[in-house]
């Protein structure tokens, strides 16, 4: 079992930018494959980006791409989300997730463990 909690949440003007982390607990976290996703006030929960366990793999929504970096540091358990040029429409919660397969990373349907999620307001 695998314990999520993200962090690194808050307000920032739009062209701003915020790194969340994601930190989880136990020994397993290496072999886990990991997404961040987001939620809007009103709309379904939506993918933002990817990395493989051994973070050789990563995807990104096309809404993100260009502008968000996703990595991961095994030794400290830890996921980061960089988020650059941020926009109003990035507002949200965004919650970090993990999986045991790589198949299906895009699908939140897909992943067994959550965390609480972080708010990110980006004011126009």
């Amino acid at each position: 079992q695998v314990q999520l909690v993200e962090s690194g949440g808050g307000l920032v003007q739009a062209g701003g930018s915020l790194r969340l982390s994601c930190a989880a607990n136990g020994r397993t976290f290496r072999g886990y494959h990991m997404g961040w996703f987001r939620q809007a006030p009103g709309k379904e929960r939506e993918f933002v980006a990817a990395i493989s366990d051994s973070a050789v793999r990563t995807v990104y929504a096309d809404s993100v791409k260009g502008r968000f970096t996703i990595s991961r540091d095994n030794n400290k358990n830890t996921m980061y989300l960089q988020m650059n040029s941020l926009k109003s429409e990035d507002t949200g919660v965004y919650y970090c997730a993990a999986k045991a397969w790589w198949n299906g990373m895009t699908s939140r349907d897909e992943y067994r463990y959550w965390g609480q999620g972080t708010q990110v307001t980006v004011s126009s």
